[in-house]
């Protein structure tokens, strides 16, 4: 076994660096790893691949091999230049463990004096952590190893357990799954250093590292590889070629390259540190080694390299990790101010509630007034950030229901040209040319005769016209209605997401949210009977004289200019797609045919008079009801019984008004609540420190 106080060869930091590289240790030491990656170097190695021989070399210390104990948890190895020679041991709980658990576990604190001790301590480090032959055969807890000296290299080094092919009496098939799925875990950290070691002793096709190395890190940026045990491959084969070829980067390429490493069997004796030295730049003397360069050969070379990568990764994943820690400070924060403080009795669960629904009615208000200038409001160009803005989905849900029952809201709709039978009726409307029309009319005014003089109608026929015109109205409006109301939905939905926990929200959504937006719903139906029953029940009245009178008079001109110019045309022999005007032309006209065409014209249109006179006041009549309508709508409905109605759906008024046993219902705490509180104080206080601690080496320049 190497001695205690080995003469391990150190590449010196700065002073900056070597605090760097301290604080990312205590960082690492609260648990911030369970949040987001750090910058580390794990060592990966299938079984038997000699990787407990590395760390040895590494660290100057023996760790136990044939007991196979470092297979059953991560070890993090700590090594620093000091003045003095110490070495302490402990275990670096998992998120996952309770309160309990996590207080027993760090409270496994060991300093040694020698490390003959050392496979008895991480065999209580086992027990500790619940591992047994009969029990569980993985824990995801970190046992960390902290070793100090004056000849030790600046550096922190994650140990995995090594990777299994088959299985065997004591190595089931899930430990095989458990153990590759850990693995595979830690080297997908975009910021870890990948050290796979491989052993020359066995087909480089066979070892499985290589293959989870590849699939984590695609492209070899950050990954090292270490070739072990070339002392077992044959003077001059094939075999030793092709692993000269790949410590020159060349079978197998990564970015950070290969090592190679002369380690010393540990079934055959035990040497001192400097023996292991001389016996490995021996080996490296001679033979095909010579052909690589000297700083890719030995446990000095590989010492100050691991101690470079891994400053140098911490120094360039620095900016991106702040951002990240930031981004996970925020959610966190937002979380717990979800949750609130804490609510044991009534009196903190009534204060809860006062506190969200001040913010509830802030919220609806600058929603409602279309002030968005609160972090509630994300992108508008999201789909969540356009919900958000209910101001703005209202008014873009008005036009368009001002468009539609514009387009569609007539029940019969005049073409220029006859239309097939077959096209004719739709479920809405009914397509005609203007004389069906008026046939129509002739045919309603017949059946509706009252006193009137010839070529008069009855006032009451255009109440009967409209009532049939207007008929689609109502279809329309009401599916207006529920789309507003479901958007306000939606709407409220994101605000008490955004406002309160899970288990308030729920309690919110079913004694105050749900029965509020239905009598809303309710409210809102039964103002769209009354406007709708004002069409439809009543009769034609309008005090809008002027457009009213105005629009009748365009139509009746639009209607007179149609006949004059159709037989102008026909009488010039003018294509209804030229200019209304003609250059005068050689010949003559017969003015006299002209006079007589029209005065027929006149005399035909006299017949059907009263018909068309209330299809022109039903036409202006319908404008103006159409009009009114919509914003009777959009006044009377949205704004006055919805709008007008969400802030005062939660008030502190209202929650002042609440039994207790209302407010315990909706903000009595769960103890999965507490539980969540306690966890995310914890994290954010972990996550505080590591961003203070970060900026602080902001600008750090590493040398080298």
């Amino acid at each position: 076994m190497v001695s205690f106080d080995s003469d391990a060869l150190s590449k010196l930091c700065s002073a900056d660096q070597l605090e760097l590289l301290n604080s990312i240790d205590r960082l690492r030491l609260q648990g911030i790893n369970n949040y987001v990656s750090l910058p580390q170097i794990i060592v990966c190695g299938d079984q038997s691949s000699g990787k407990s021989s590395v760390l040895e070399a590494i660290s100057g210390v023996a760790f136990p091999v044939k007991s196979n104990l470092c297979t059953r948890f991560p070890t993090e190895l700590v090594l620093r230049r000091t003045p003095h020679i110490s070495a302490k041991i402990s275990i670096v709980p998992h998120e996952s463990r309770s309160e309990l658990e996590r207080v027993a576990l760090s409270g496994f604190k060991q300093e040694l004096r020698g490390f003959d001790s050392l496979p008895e301590v991480m065999e209580a480090a086992k027990s500790a952590m619940g591992i047994s032959t009969h029990g569980k055969a993985f824990s995801k807890d970190i046992l960390r190893v902290e070793i100090t000296g004056p000849n030790h290299p600046h550096l922190t080094i994650v140990d995995l357990p090594g990777l299994i092919h088959s299985e065997t009496k004591h190595q089931t098939t899930s430990d095989i799954e458990l153990i590759q799925d850990v693995v595979q875990g830690y080297m997908k950290e975009p910021r870890c250093i990948i050290l796979a070691v491989v052993s020359a002793k066995n087909d480089i096709s066979n070892q499985i590292v290589l293959k989870l190395a590849r699939a984590a890190d695609p492209t070899g940026n950050r990954t090292l590889g270490v070739i072990t045990k070339p002392d077992t491959l044959t003077e001059g084969s094939g075999s030793e070629a092709l692993y000269v070829c790949l410590a020159k980067n060349q079978e197998v390429e990564f970015r950070l390259g290969w090592h190679v490493l002369r380690n010393m069997d540990s079934e055959k004796g035990s040497y001192t540190l400097a023996e292991r030295h001389a016996i490995e730049a021996e080996f490296f003397a001679k033979g095909v080694w010579t052909q690589l360069p000297y700083g890719s050969l030995g446990i000095d070379k590989l010492r100050g390299r691991l101690s470079k990568v891994l400053l140098g990764q911490i120094a360039s994943e620095l900016p991106s990790l702040i951002e990240e820690i930031d981004a996970k400070f925020d959610v966190c924060k937002g979380k717990l101010t979800k949750l609130g403080q804490p609510r044991t009795n009534p009196d903190e669960q009534r204060l809860y509630l006062v506190q969200l629904s001040t913010y509830f009615q802030i919220l609806v208000k600058k929603a409602v007034d279309g002030s968005y200038n609160d972090p509630f409001f994300a992108d508008a160009k999201t789909k969540q950030g356009y919900r958000q803005r209910v101001r703005a989905v209202l008014q873009n849900l008005n036009e368009d229901f001002a468009s539609d029952i514009s387009n569609r809201g007539h029940y019969r709709e005049i073409t220029a040209a006859e239309i097939n039978t077959a096209n004719k009726e739709s479920e809405r409307s009914v397509k005609l040319t203007r004389a069906e029309f008026i046939a129509h009319i002739e045919h309603l005014m017949r059946k509706t005769r009252g006193r009137e003089l010839p070529g008069t109608f009855n006032p009451m026929i255009v109440a009967d016209l409209f009532l049939e015109q207007s008929r689609p109205w109502e279809s329309i409006v009401r599916n207006y209605i529920e789309k507003v109301w479901g958007a306000a939905r939606q709407f409220l939905d994101i605000v008490l997401e955004h406002l309160a926990d899970d288990s308030t929200s729920k309690g919110l959504q079913q004694h105050i949210f749900e029965p509020a937006m239905k009598n809303i719903m309710l409210n809102m139906a039964a103002k769209t009977n009354e406007l709708l029953a004002q069409h439809q029940k009543g009769h034609p009245i309008t005090y809008n004289d002027h457009y009213f009178n105005k629009t009748v008079m365009n139509f009746r001109r639009e209607r007179r200019q149609k006949d004059p110019l159709r037989i102008l045309r026909e009488f010039f022999g003018i294509d209804e797609s030229s200019e209304t005007t003609i250059s005068r032309l050689n010949g003559s006209y017969n003015l006299s045919r002209l006079a007589e065409r029209l005065t027929e014209s006149s005399e035909a249109e006299m017949k059907h008079f009263a018909a068309n006179e209330a299809l022109d006041c039903l036409n202006a009549y319908y404008k103006v009801a159409l009009k009114r309508f919509i914003d009777d709508v959009a006044v009377e409905i949205i704004e006055s019984k919805l709008v007008a109605a969400l802030d005062n759906i939660l008030s502190p008024m209202s929650v002042f008004k609440m039994t207790p046993e209302l407010v315990s219902a909706i903000a009595g705490e769960s103890e999965e609540n507490r539980s969540q509180r306690d966890q995310l104080t914890r994290q954010l206080d972990v996550l505080r420190n590591g961003l203070q601690t970060c900026k602080k080496f902001v600008g750090l320049r590493i040398r080298g």
